[in-house]
């Protein structure tokens, strides 16, 4: 078995493969504060609550846009999980072609995003991946990282909105069952729900009619609101909540067996 991190901003997204099947997966917040002893704790609670033990690992990997996450995290699976993880990001030889202005640059989770819809879907894609930041990621079936979009996410949104405010509450994120609120959360849900769904399929829209070939992409939505937020739009066509855990999982068979180039 392998153990996988998807290190985001808010959120930090753990699965356990055995093989290629997602056996356990976990979300838990992302606290740059912790130490390795504290990661390694929780790591060990966590494979507790599935009877599992440490001897069933064979090798971790980490995809992180928090830098500060990062070490700490490594030496915890290195000291209480007896691994020494991969860190993938865009500096990994893996088979993409970044093909942009700066591939430095590029996150791990649009980089891992971007290898799990070529190499295991084999079509041009676009990855809504909702997250912090709701980014989309276009990819080509023969794994060419074209570009993308990047736009505040969905809670983020919400958030910034009640924060702003001073007399908007804090409200949950429910999808509404009308436009027209006629209370004050229902119309912020009617808000945050319908203008982000609707600032999907624009933005989607817009990079269909940019394509670079003829080929229509199929819409691929992930990440911990995908389940909420896919239902309301039109241009999402189908849900992969753990896209991002497939992508570390390929990366590190890839990069394992030494067939990343």
């Amino acid at each position: 078995m392998i153990i996988v991190f998807d290190v985001g901003n808010t959120e930090t997204t753990i699965g356990l493969f055995d093989g290629r099947v997602l056996a356990a997966h976990w979300r838990v917040m992302t606290d740059a504060a912790r130490t390795p002893d504290e990661f390694g704790l929780e790591l060990s609670g966590l494979l507790h609550s599935r009877d599992m033990s440490r001897a069933q690992l064979s090798g971790a990997a980490i995809g992180s846009v928090v830098p500060p996450v990062t070490a700490p995290l490594a030496e915890a699976c290195a000291t209480w999980l007896g691994t020494s993880p991969m860190v993938i990001d865009a500096r990994s030889p893996l088979p993409i072609v970044l093909e942009v202005d700066e591939p430095l640059t590029v996150g791990a989770d649009r980089i891992v995003n971007t290898l799990a819809a070529s190499h295991i879907h084999h079509v041009d894609t676009i990855v809504v991946d909702l997250g912090t930041a709701t980014t989309y990621d276009c990819i080509t079936a023969d794994g060419v990282f074209l570009g993308g979009v990047i736009a505040p996410g969905v809670r983020t949104s919400l958030d910034t909105l009640v924060r702003r405010t001073s007399k908007l509450p804090a409200t949950e994120l429910v999808v509404p069952t009308r436009a027209i609120g006629t209370r004050t959360e229902d119309c912020i849900r009617a808000g945050v729900m319908f203008g982000s769904a609707d600032a999907i399929d624009g933005t989607v829209r817009r990079i269909k009619a940019e394509w670079p070939s003829q080929r229509v992409p199929v819409v691929i939505a992930t990440g911990g609101l995908a389940e909420l937020i896919a239902p309301l739009c039109h241009e999402v066509d189908r849900v992969e909540p753990y896209l991002t855990l497939e992508g570390l999982r390929l990366a590190y068979e890839l990069l394992s067996t030494g067939s990343s180039a």
